[in-house]
């Protein structure tokens, strides 16, 4: 007996409403993304755009030093949790949920985030790795999230916004450096800091650097350093030659009021050979526009005679005395290395007891810090660790140059001289975030645009009349 056909499922038919099947369709063609109204949009991008523009302003103004000066705990012990990270960490993590949750698939989104930049996942590992070796010891793992955490969501949040949104960070960053150098001028030639200059829970007088807004004056030094190598060698979205000109003199003369020799030396180097190698292709014939020639001679006179002013006038003899007596600043680098024979091998490898390590250290009269930090890594996480959070950093620089022009290879050179000579980032601050920062805004990389070509005819046609 032949078999009757299946009576209809009461659930297949019912139909659904035509909005269902359209939001249906609108998620199967934008691959799980949930189509959302475009007022909704819009509103979640500003909010993106303005947490992003408070979070550059903050790097930039809100220094470790001044929390403390208004009795924040973020570098001194007690307070509550939220006092030890940075408000451009909050700011940062909340663009960063926004963005990722825009498009209604928070995972998604994530994948396809660390998609274009494999490299970052390990440096996420590397990451992970010394926050657990830091609970586990009993360190404040808040340093790391500041430190390190911070300049890896800058980066991801920065890469995904167009160029008209990343315009408003990118005249803040001018604004907030520009206001840094006028206020360290100031302090120079008054003697009066702005925010005291906080060592732990000790204020520091007598000191004739200025620190401006940036904390200390040699996170100021590398700031500013960072970013005359920016003017120097031609951001993509930058100020025309005329006014990057004065820029770049009103900024690099800046560095003698900060103090700081190592960012200045380097600086001067890296712009002196870079006119070396430019006069070096002018003798081998390439063509250079009279007009340019005539600039250059006359600037290189402004400069010589601006360069001779000063000297004889005396502005900046504090700082050339800086290069006679460095007041310590060999000694203690002498006594990092040497604080390293005072450990066993076992502890150098896997990491020292922390309150052992801070005994030794102040007893070394390293109180300030340890001026290098890949010893200071060695002294705080081991040996292991360093080598582990040095392969991750690695592989963050390498996924920013990617995405930057090659003037960023200069000033991960700078980055890499001030990391070796100072305390930088062997302690709790927002210097690599400030760097990662300049790097992504001012230092894009140019696309490259396809040349016009014309029909063959036209082209054609175009010859015959010629």
């Amino acid at each position: 007996m032949p078999l009757s056909a299946p009576a209809a499922s009461p659930v297949a038919s019912v139909r659904l409403p035509a909005t269902a099947v359209r939001a249906a369709a609108a998620v199967r063609s934008t691959g799980g993304e949930v189509s959302r109204p475009a007022a909704l949009i819009r509103l979640i991008d500003a909010a993106i755009v303005g947490f992003m523009l408070l979070a550059a302003v903050s790097l930039f103004t809100l220094s470790g030093g001044m929390l403390s000066y208004w009795k924040i705990h973020y570098l001194t012990s007690g307070g509550n949790f939220y006092e030890k990270l940075h408000p451009a960490t909050y700011f940062t993590v909340l663009a960063f949920g926004l963005m990722i949750i825009r498009n209604g698939d928070p995972v998604g989104d994530i994948v396809r985030m660390f998609a274009g930049a494999r490299l970052l996942l390990f440096y996420l590992a590397c990451w992970l790795c010394l926050l657990t070796q830091m609970i586990a010891t009993g360190h404040p793992f808040t340093v790391i999230i500041d430190t390190f955490l911070l300049p890896l969501l800058l980066c991801l949040v920065i890469w995904r916004l167009t160029p008209e949104q990343r315009r408003p960070l990118l005249w803040a960053l001018h604004l907030t450096i520009l206001i840094n150098i006028v206020i360290g001028y100031h302090e120079y030639f008054t003697g009066h800091h702005l925010i005291p200059l906080i060592l732990g829970d000790v204020i520091i007088t007598g000191e004739w650097r200025a620190s401006a807004l940036l904390g200390h004056p040699l996170t100021a030094s590398g700031v500013v350093a960072g970013y005359v190598l920016a003017l120097v060698f031609r951001p993509v979205l930058c100020p025309p030659i005329i006014l990057r000109l004065p820029l770049i003199t009103f900024s690099l003369t800046s560095l003698m009021a900060f103090g700081g020799r190592t960012s200045l030396v380097t600086t001067l180097f890296i712009i002196a050979g870079a006119a070396a190698f430019q006069v070096f292709r002018v003798l081998r014939g390439e063509r250079v526009p009279l007009l340019a020639v005539a600039g250059a001679i006359c600037l290189t006179f402004a400069s010589a005679a601006l360069i001779f002013l000063a000297l004889n006038t005396g502005v900046f003899d504090k700082m050339l005395l800086r290069f006679s007596s460095d007041k310590g600043s060999a000694s203690a680098r002498y006594a990092a290395v040497e604080l390293l024979s005072r450990f066993d091998w076992h502890e150098l490898v896997l990491g020292p007891d922390p309150v052992r390590a801070t005994a030794l250290q102040n007893s070394s009269g390293l109180k300030a810090g340890i001026e290098n930090f890949w010893i200071a890594g060695m002294i705080q996480f081991g040996f292991v660790s360093t080598v582990i959070l040095t392969l991750g950093l690695a592989a963050l620089f390498t996924e920013i140059l990617k995405r930057s022009g090659n003037a960023a290879w200069l000033v991960l050179l700078l980055i890499i001289i001030i990391a070796a000579s100072s305390v930088s980032f062997s302690s709790k601050n927002i210097q690599l975030a400030q760097f990662a920062v300049m790097i992504t805004l001012l230092l894009p990389r140019e696309r490259a645009v396809a040349p016009v070509r014309q029909p063959r005819a036209r082209l054609r046609r175009a010859t015959a009349y010629a």
